[in-house]
């Protein structure tokens, strides 16, 4: 059984006698007893002065790219102030947000994709805290696809954004704490300033199965193990008119679109079995998001070996089936994505503009896919001085 940072703290909560602390966490900052983060520090004595709430808000209610606006914690009566807004200034904290404190502990749920805003929101309020004089704590969590498998290119400059912000292969084996390190070893972080308080009993081998504790939805639309492990590619189809599940039950393993083939799509997807998944073909309708109130015609993607599943490789080839057998459902969302209105979504998302040329000159993606490598190689090396948890031999 592992402990986390923030299990560590509640074993030693002296360690915050006299702060005035904020806490930036979410819905799955749980204690080992299951007991919410600003909850189990209030009953230990320390309740936090404000807390922060990352992408749909402390509580998880909102949708992807919804505002959440500052509001009152009803338990304890502490300010939640949002970090995400109504526009991009609102990603980072406002000069005011830390006034009256000294510390900011961190707590929030990764899921091992550089998409993931959680990853950006943490890194940024805790650069801010730092720069308005007040120490930062990150309560570390593990990553639930494990510490070992690194998979995709980094993101190329001028393509950084809410889901890009730093140069990390998509699915990047780093815990919070890990990336967090590796910002602060790139930006020149004061060390004094700041620590992670690391998880106990977790080794980088270990995905989240292996961990002993429940999963809990860190956002709306990733509700279980089986969701993140196909994220760092199935959350691709963002940047198209394809249904990527949401408005379903299942987000990210369910995806479609009016007028699709679904027995077409899954035989064409009948190689997936090599990377740990198999396509069934099915309809359904989404109750919100795109394509609400129609019937769709897609797949659902079933995990049945995880060991061997590659999101990300998963999702290029889910993009080039769709632009094969359903060449008039696909299409480039033309719409802003989080915030960033001049250039395309499925740029930000891949880190470059390679994906989306090739499979508008045809949907050849081998070289492009062959480069992963190099850029893996090289980051699995810049990460190796940052590591809290040992790689297997180190």
């Amino acid at each position: 059984m592992i402990a986390t940072g923030l299990d560590g703290l509640l074993a030693e909560p002296h360690r915050l006698a006299g702060r005035r602390f904020g806490l930036l966490a979410h819905g799955a900052a749980v204690s080992a007893d299951l007991v919410p983060a600003h909850l189990a520090l209030a009953a230990a004595g320390h309740a936090p002065s404000r807390l922060f709430g990352p992408e749909h808000g402390y509580y998880g209610v909102e949708q992807d790219m919804i505002p959440s606006s500052d509001e009152v914690d009803p338990w304890t009566g502490a300010e939640i102030v949002s970090l995400y807004g109504g526009d991009e200034a609102s990603l980072r904290p406002r000069a005011d947000a830390f006034a009256g404190l000294d510390l900011l502990l961190v707590d929030l749920q990764d899921v091992g994709s550089r998409y993931y805003t959680f990853t950006a929101t943490a890194v940024w309020a805790a650069a801010a805290a730092l720069a308005a004089g007040l120490e930062v704590w990150i309560l570390d969590r593990p990553n639930p696809l494990g510490g070992e498998a690194v998979e995709g290119g980094v993101v190329r400059r001028g393509f950084d954004s809410f889901v890009g912000a730093f140069p990390l292969p998509v699915r990047h084996g780093l815990t919070l704490g890990e990336i967090a390190r590796l910002q602060a070893r790139r930006e020149g972080w004061d060390a004094a300033g700041w620590r992670v308080l690391a998880v106990e009993g977790w080794r980088r081998s270990e995905s989240w199965p292996a961990l002993g504790r429940p999963w809990i939805a860190p956002s709306p639309n990733m509700p279980s193990y089986s969701t993140a492990l196909v994220y760092p590619g199935l959350c691709l189809l963002e940047a198209t008119e394809v249904s990527e599940g949401r408005g379903t039950t299942r987000p990210f393993l369910l995806f479609g679109a009016p007028g699709v083939d679904p027995r077409a799509l899954a035989s064409r997807l009948a190689t997936l079995a090599e990377l740990g998944v198999r396509a069934v073909p099915t309809y359904f309708r989404p109750q919100f998001h795109k394509h609400a109130g129609s019937i769709c015609g897609g797949v659902e993607l079933v995990v049945v070996a995880p060991e061997r599943v590659r999101g990300y490789r998963l999702g290029v080839e889910v993009l080039l089936a769709l632009r094969e057998v359903a060449p008039e459902a696909f299409q480039w969302r033309a719409a802003p994505y989080e915030f960033v209105a001049d250039r395309p979504a499925i740029d930000l998302l891949s880190g470059g503009e390679q994906l989306r040329l090739a499979l508008d000159a045809g949907g050849d993606v081998t070289s492009w896919v062959a480069s992963w490598r190099q850029e893996e190689e090289a980051f699995r090396e810049e990460r190796r001085a940052i590591l809290i948890y040992p790689e297997a031999g180190g």
